[in-house]
């Protein structure tokens, strides 16, 4: 009930007088403090109402009864305005304050943050570059010898290379590949060398095989330390020549065997507090890329995948869980055979697995090869769509580079 009904026990003049006062001399409070504050209005009214209604009622029953005077009617009818107008006033007072010492307080601590990321920008901007310059036998280096390390992939061109590299480094070793002969003659070539590694036939397309095995490789070799997703596939055909089945098998091996592989080892480092993961994606998981729609677009999900999985464990403080990103450029393995780059040569497997090597062992957070690549790329954000596709059409020429390709009728592993 407003503080209009709460007069209805007066006499007609009481009310009118009553009004009166309210208009003249309260409302305009009301009204002045509702362009000033905006809590002011909802905040008086509470006040009004919570006027005790005796208060009017007395000077409506002495009214009515002809107590009092005209003189003191008059008096206590004012006393009661001066209440409303006296206790309005303070309690915008106090709102004010209130709310300013609020503003206050939020606007010191948003200098505060900024004054502290523009520290931290400083610093870690010096880092870089220091660590940019500095040679690179000088650069701290962790041991990967006696680590356990998992390969997705690993009988591929690029994955064979990373095994035999890491097993002469005394890692254990630990392969996953489809392809059994393929394993069968890696095992015997690194058997050759003196390294025992540990191979396993596993689809990693299938979420069921992934959990099956993982569990095997803990209790024949123990908790992953590093886990690499490396494998990958290819079809190198256009948007729609590519049958439907070919892009699911691409999303499968480029993306969904990430999930699963990375669910089945990443709770043991969880526990351990310590472990590291690498993901290889591609410089097309940056940047769109001709006849490989299918395969940029699963590179830009792994990306996507990777950069949240980093929020994650480093929100909930899991910092000593390294990972690593590392976005090579078009490896001769294969896989784009067909494909003549203008501007930039293909990479060789073994390049590629020293580097992604020594990121692990230096705790890389993001790797391109080339390396000037990761400065190039991220310009597509910034300069105009039009100056873009001129730039990829007449300086990186990615196009007319891929317009050879060759096109397969099932997808290439890498």
């Amino acid at each position: 009930m407003d503080s209009d009904s709460n007069l209805e026990v007066l006499k007609p003049p009481e009310i009118r007088k009553l009004l009166t006062i309210y208009k003249a001399q309260i409302r305009p409070v009301l009204d002045y403090c509702s362009h000033i504050w905006s809590a002011a209005p909802k905040h008086t009214l509470e006040l009004i109402e919570s006027v005790p209604k005796r208060t009017i009622r007395l000077v409506g029953d002495a009214s009515l009864t002809n107590s009092l005077t005209p003189l003191e009617h008059r008096r206590q009818v004012g006393d009661l305005a001066l209440f409303w107008r006296r206790n309005i006033c303070s309690s915008i007072t106090h709102q004010y304050w209130k709310r300013t010492r609020q503003v206050v307080f939020k606007v010191s601590t948003e200098v505060a943050q900024i004054g502290i990321l523009c520290c931290l920008a400083v610093y870690y901007i010096v880092e870089s570059v220091v660590y940019a310059v500095t040679p690179s036998f000088l650069l701290a280096e962790k041991s990967v010898r006696g680590k356990v390390v998992l390969v997705t992939g690993g009988a591929g061109g690029l994955g064979q290379d990373l095994v035999l590299r890491l097993a002469r480094q005394d890692a254990k070793v630990v392969v996953w590949d489809n392809d059994e002969k393929a394993l069968e003659n890696l095992h015997k070539r690194a058997k050759d060398e003196g390294h025992l590694i540990y191979t396993y036939p596993v689809d990693v397309t299938e979420r069921e095989i992934v959990y099956k095995y993982a569990k095997l490789v803990k209790e024949d070799v123990g908790p992953v330390d590093v886990l690499i997703n490396n494998a990958g596939v290819v079809c190198g055909q256009k948007l729609l020549d590519i049958p439907d089945y070919m892009v699911e098998k691409t999303f499968k091996v480029n993306v969904l065997a990430h999930f699963w592989t990375i669910k089945a080892f990443l709770p043991d480092m969880m526990k351990k507090k310590e472990g590291h993961i690498v993901t290889i994606g591609s410089l097309t998981g940056l940047l769109g890329t001709y006849k490989c729609t299918d395969y940029s677009a699963s590179k830009f999900a792994s990306v996507g995948l990777h950069e949240s999985l980093l929020t994650e464990l480093k929100t909930h403080g899991q910092h000593k869980i390294k990972m690593s990103l590392v976005c090579p450029y078009f490896i001769d393995t294969g896989m784009f055979d067909g494909c003549k780059p203008k501007n930039m040569p293909m990479l060789q497997p073994r390049d590629v697995a020293k580097r992604i090597i020594t990121a692990i062992k230096r705790e890389e957070d993001f790797v391109t090869m080339p390396s000037y690549a990761r400065y190039v790329f991220p310009l597509k954000n910034f300069l105009p769509a039009k100056l873009s596709w001129a730039m990829m059409i007449r300086v990186i020429q990615g196009p007319q580079a891929m317009m050879g390709m060759r096109s397969f009728k099932e997808v290439e592993a890498a």
